[in-house]
């Protein structure tokens, strides 16, 4: 089963702009897992659900696939679902 860095599967989903972006957010526990922060080397698996906290609302996702390297037949939003967008109370 194929398994990448979460800080990696961020960029090439789209999720994030950059990987720094996204290993900035991981460092600082704005993405998590069951309620639980996570690293920027987590593995990320399909069936995944997580929680990413942007600077305006709050995005939970379900991973759908992992691939291993962005190829031109990868489409970015195919990888995962949205299962809920609501906006952040303190911003």
């Amino acid at each position: 089963m194929a398994a990448v860095r979460l800080d990696k599967f961020m960029k090439i989903s789209r999720l994030s702009k950059r990987r720094s972006e996204a290993h900035e957010a991981l460092v600082h526990g704005r993405i998590t897992k069951d309620g639980r922060p996570l690293k920027p080397g987590y593995d990320v698996r399909p069936g995944d659900v997580l929680v990413i906290h942007y600077a305006t609302r709050y995005v939970t996702v379900r991973i759908r696939e992992v691939p291993l390297r962005m190829t031109p037949s990868v489409k970015p939003a195919a990888l995962y679902d949205i299962v809920d967008d609501r906006p952040d109370d303190d911003a």
